[in-house]
């Protein structure tokens, strides 16, 4: 049995960020100092401003000690893709597949965005999602879908697609448009290293955790052993495909041992805190 662990051991420091945030420049209320002040205020590592279609020209703010990630939300034509490291707006294709395409030409990760937005909560058709290749991930929250239609949660359409054999991430962000939209959702992030690069490589390599306020400590496998050790976590639960919880503990910390398991191609860990605060790892997957 071989296990992928994406996360390092070790004293590799997390970062938290948030990858998904508007401005004056586009359709949020904050201009780009402005929201880039309130990320500082609340102790973030780095931050990427996402405008609609457009790339924000970061070179004259003041970064408060944390790294920009230069990035953008795709949004004509189709459903909304994140483009995160961005060094040029990619056109904005119908045809997303040339979106994604074009955002790995440009040296970017792309997040598909709130598939579970609106009021038929399918922003982003399932089919479409299993049929796209070359995207990092999907947000498996989003903090701004609390107040529309839809659900913020999309744990479902990530188990589907990791069930089909797909490797891919999920992220948690806040898609701030109005001030008290910041701090809902970020991404802990192992990154030794500061610049936006280092960043966006470690997210791509699955190297974080997704969080609405659990904080996890520590990540290891030895073996078929996972541990799972948070500060505030009240239940720890055990993922696996088709969605199947297949373990569970009422702790902040799990061991689960795999081997009476081995029909998983992955496993995941989601850990419940107070007052609906939540983190998710991501996939470990598994072949024979």
């Amino acid at each position: 049995m071989t296990i992928v662990n994406p996360y390092r051991d070790g004293a590799t420091a997390w970062r938290r960020g948030n990858l998904h945030a508007h401005t004056t420049l586009s359709d949020g209320e904050r201009a780009p100092q402005a929201l880039i002040d309130r990320y500082a205020e609340l102790g973030y590592d780095f931050l990427a401003i996402s405008d609609h279609d457009m790339i924000a020209d970061t070179s004259a703010l003041d970064a408060r000690r944390m790294t920009l990630v230069p990035a953008n939300e795709v949004t004509i034509n189709g459903p909304h893709v994140v483009h995160v490291g961005a060094r040029s707006v990619v056109p904005p294709h119908a045809d997303r597949q040339r979106v994604i395409d074009g955002i790995r030409a440009d040296g970017g990760a792309a997040i598909m965005a709130h598939p579970n937005w609106e009021r038929h909560f399918n922003h982003c058709p399932q089919d479409r999602l299993e049929a796209w290749q070359g995207y990092t991930g999907v947000e498996i929250y989003n903090g701004l879908v609390r107040a529309h239609e839809g659900n913020p949660l999309a744990t479902d359409r990530w188990d589907m697609l990791l069930s089909k054999g797909r490797r891919v991430w999920g992220f948690a962000n806040d898609d701030a448009h109005f001030a008290g939209d910041e701090g809902v959702a970020w991404n802990m992030v192992q990154s030794d290293a500061t610049d936006p690069a280092s960043i966006v490589e470690a997210m791509r390599t699955g190297r974080f955790y997704a969080s609405t306020g659990v904080t996890i400590e520590s990540i290891r496998v030895r073996g078929t052993v996972f541990s799972i050790r948070t500060r505030d976590a009240q239940r720890i639960a055990v993922y696996a495909d088709h969605g199947r919880r297949i373990a569970q503990k009422d702790s902040v910390a799990i061991d689960f041992a795999l081997s009476s398991h081995v029909d998983c191609t992955y496993v995941r860990f989601e850990c419940f805190g107070p007052c609906e605060s939540m983190a998710w790892t991501q996939p470990f997957f598994i072949t024979p």
